[in-house]
């Protein structure tokens, strides 16, 4: 008989690694080629330029500065987790496992969750809103406890 293979994905905005169990008493171990970081810049400030663009108000000469609608910090945090996504639906196509935790904080496991692929969807049996990308291996069983025994 096959045993079923469960992979635990632990990810935040600049961090994934993903670990393999084949069973209770098993332990889990990281996959080769799963684990990324993020090339984040520390700050906003360090990814725009330093002057904003400007623009005259519409009833007059006065002007204002011109703000990004959105931050590119937040926008390269996003793409990074899609790409984590993205290399979680390829793995699920090879049949690399059967079975998903994903474990990540909250905004990113809601990122996630919306770049899932409907195959990865069905292959998630627990998620787990923390950050326990920090955590050693060792330590992580009694977080997963309610969804994979280690």
């Amino acid at each position: 008989m096959k045993p079923v293979r469960t992979w635990i994905l632990i990810a935040d905005a600049g961090r994934s690694r993903v670990l393999e169990t084949l069973g209770p008493g098993k332990g889990a171990h990281e996959v080769a080629g799963m684990t990324s970081d993020a090339d984040l810049a520390a700050s906003t400030h360090e990814m725009v330029d330093d002057r904003q663009g400007r623009s005259f108000e519409s009833s007059g000469a006065t002007r204002h500065p011109l703000v990004p609608r959105t931050d590119p910090r937040d926008l390269a945090k996003r793409s990074y987790l899609e790409g984590v996504a993205e290399r979680i639906d390829q793995s699920a196509s090879d049949r690399a496992f059967d079975r998903l935790v994903v474990v990540a904080p909250p905004q990113a496991l809601g990122i996630l969750r919306a770049a899932f692929s409907d195959r990865v969807k069905a292959a998630i049996v627990g998620e787990v809103a923390k950050d326990l990308t920090k955590v050693p291996d060792h330590d992580l069983a009694p977080h997963l406890a309610d969804h994979v025994r280690l």
